[in-house]
Order: structure tokens, then C-alpha cells, then sequence
């Protein structure tokens, strides 16, 4: 496990004149994982906004799960905010048939970048991005930040599930310990541009796009969609994600995570129609009952988020609209249809 070790004094300390995050914006920060949906919009909003200092690495740059790599990544470039947007990620068929990798990378990734941004004395701010599949599946609905650890998350979600909340509460260690201002966010269901396009077991509105297109680019006659349809989902687009992440680095410290959901639920059934009248697929939809349904319904309490100022703009039908165009622009290209769509 990585070591604490004796922090130096932060080289920010001289600087620490009480700006805000958002008045800041010469300082460094660096966006681990800003190739990924949320972190490359994330970087797309801090660039808006004006930040002239972001840092990014890719994998064969930095790999995050190397405790010594991430040492000396952090000891070179002394970031003075740290959004950790990286981790691996997947739908319910993924996590499920690989959890070893998903429980040993998230996590290795967790503590080591924790430890350094202690370490390197530098970093004022770190938020780490957590998931709402860290809740119960039986936990009340809407699900209050309240409900961590009320159960155990649900089946076939833990491998991706624990490694998230182990990082929820090292970042309440780490500020309880030893006055970090670690932070965490946790969004729910989140869609939207990515490059490469996710693949099919990945997360479903992704998923679906795949499934239709190329039912109807073959002509196939029907896609199947796992589970009943039954199941309520809430979904939020990344680009309201990340200006919700921003909003929490410039106003929040708190112990406590915060949820991030849009507030709207569809049933999947609904959604896969949706997703087939903007793809333009003519066939039918047949729904394989013999696949788990996963959660039934999971719909956040965000009223924290919102009590911040925070509204979000887009609507589910506009932006899978728009993440069909990008798909069509020829993000999907490196990556081979499968057979099956699952359900997050």
C-alpha cells in the first residue's frame, strides 16, 4: 500500500490567498483519466472557462495504478487541484466478467493518487469521482448521500461498486486525518461523447446506439435487449456532470459525498424506443427475460448539488440525439458490434 510518508510544506501555501476555485485559474490542475467521457468533459468545461494550466496524461504516459509512477508524475508537476476522473469502467456485463481487474485497478488507482497529492505538499483541492452504484439496491428512493453502506450494493455491481466507496471513505480519512480537502462526487448513470465509442457491454444508452445501428445497417429484423424493460433509470449527460464537478471544486468541503443526478427517470423500455426512433431502426425489440434486470429503480437525491446552484440543461432525448451524431461522425469505427445490450 502506498506510504503517507512526511508531506512538505505546501508550495501553494505562499499563493493561498483564499481564491476560489473559479478565480483561480492560472493555478495547475490536473484531470486524471481527461481521455474519458467525464474527463475529457470536464477538460472541454475548464478550458471554457478559461483555466490556462490543465494537465492531462494518457495511459502510456502515466499508468494511475503505479504507485512509483504516480509519485514522481505528482513530485514533477506539483499540480495545485486534482479532479480524478480515471478509474475502469464498464456496464453490468463487464464488472461481472472481469472483476479482478475492475476491484485491483480502481483501487490501486484510488490510493496512489491519493497518497502522492499528499505527499507532493502541493495540492489544495482533490474531488474523486464515486458512482451511485455504490448504493443498495434496496436503499430508498430518491437515494440521500445518507444511504452508503445502509447495504451491500447490488449483485453483479460490487466489483465495481467497493473500489468506489473504499475511495469515498479514504477521502474522508484522508481529511479527517490528516486535513486534506478531499472531496467526492457521485453521479448516476452518465451518457454522453467519447472517443473511442464505447462498446457494447459498456454502459447502456452506448450500448443501445451500437445495437440499433447495426441492426439497421444490416437489416436485421429485431435486437435484443437484456432484462424486462421494467427498470427506471436515471440518466445525466457528462457535459451537465462536469459543470455540476466544477461547481463542487469552487464551492464545496465537506466530509460528505455529494450525488449528481438529473432528477428525470425513464424505464429502460422507454428508453430503448427512444433510442430506436432516433436511430431510425424499423424492426422489432425483443426483450431477453432470462438476463438479470439488475437494480429496479435507482434515482439520486441531488438536492444537495442543486442547493449549490446547480440545474441540469440537457434533455435525455437532445443529447442521445446528439451522441448518435457523434457516433455517425466515425467514433465507433476501431471498436466490433456485439451481440447483446446490457443494462447498467
Amino acid at each position: 500500500m502506498p506510504s503517507h510518508g512526511a508531506p512538505r510544506a505546501p508550495k501553494a501555501a505562499a499563493n493561498d490567498d483564499g481564491r476560489s476555485f473559479l478565480a483561480d485559474k492560472s493555478a495547475k490542475v490536473f484531470v486524471a483519466g481527461h481521455r474519458g467521457m467525464l474527463g475529457s468533459a470536464i477538460h472541454r468545461r475548464l478550458t471554457a472557462l478559461g483555466f490556462t494550466n490543465i494537465v492531462g496524461r494518457t495511459r502510456a504516459e502515466l499508468d494511475l495504478a503505479c504507485e512509483a509512477a504516480v509519485h514522481k508524475f505528482f513530485e514533477a508537476e506539483q499540480p495545485r487541484y486534482v479532479i480524478l476522473a480515471a478509474g475502469k469502467v464498464g456496464g453490468l456485463h463487464a464488472s461481472s466478467a472481469a472483476p479482478v481487474d475492475f476491484m485491483t485497478e480502481n483501487l490501486r488507482i484510488t490510493t496512489s493518487v491519493l497518497a502522492a497529492a499528499r505527499r507532493c505538499g502541493a495540492v489544495r483541492k482533490l474531488l474523486f469521482v464515486a458512482t451511485s452504484a455504490v448504493y443498495a439496491a434496496d436503499a430508498p428512493q430518491p437515494i440521500p448521500e445518507s444511504a452508503l453502506l445502509a447495504g451491500p450494493p447490488a449483485a453483479g455491481n460490487e466489483w465495481y461498486a467497493v473500489p468506489k466507496i473504499v475511495g469515498i471513505k479514504m477521502c474522508q480519512a484522508y481529511r479527517a486525518q490528516l486535513g486534506m480537502d478531499a472531496i467526492v462526487a457521485a453521479p448516476n448513470n452518465l451518457y454522453g461523447p467519447r472517443d473511442p465509442f464505447p462498446p457494447e457491454n459498456s454502459h447502456v444508452i452506448p450500448a443501445l446506439i451500437r445495437r440499433f445501428h447495426h441492426a439497421k445497417a444490416t437489416g436485421a429484423p429485431e435486437v435484443v435487449v437484456w432484462g424486462s424493460g421494467y427498470q427506471l433509470r436515471e440518466f445525466t449527460h457528462v457535459d451537465d456532470a462536469a459543470d455540476a464537478i466544477v461547481l463542487l471544486m469552487d464551492r464545496y468541503s465537506g466530509h460528505e459525498h455529494v450525488n449528481i443526478g438529473s432528477g428525470r427517470e425513464v424505464t429502460v423500455h422507454e428508453l430503448a424506443e427512444m433510442v430506436r426512433e432516433v436511430v431510425g431502426y424499423e424492426g422489432r425489440v425483443v426483450w431477453d427475460t432470462s438476463r438479470p434486470d439488475g437494480v429496479m429503480r435507482r434515482l439520486l437525491d441531488s438536492s444537495k448539488m442543486t442547493a449549490l446552484g446547480w440545474e441540469p440543461k440537457v434533455e435525455l432525448r437532445d443529447g442521445t440525439k446528439k451522441l448518435y451524431e457523434w457516433y455517425l461522425r466515425g467514433c465507433h469505427t476501431n471498436v466490433k458490434a456485439s451481440a447483446h445490450a446490457d443494462i447498467d
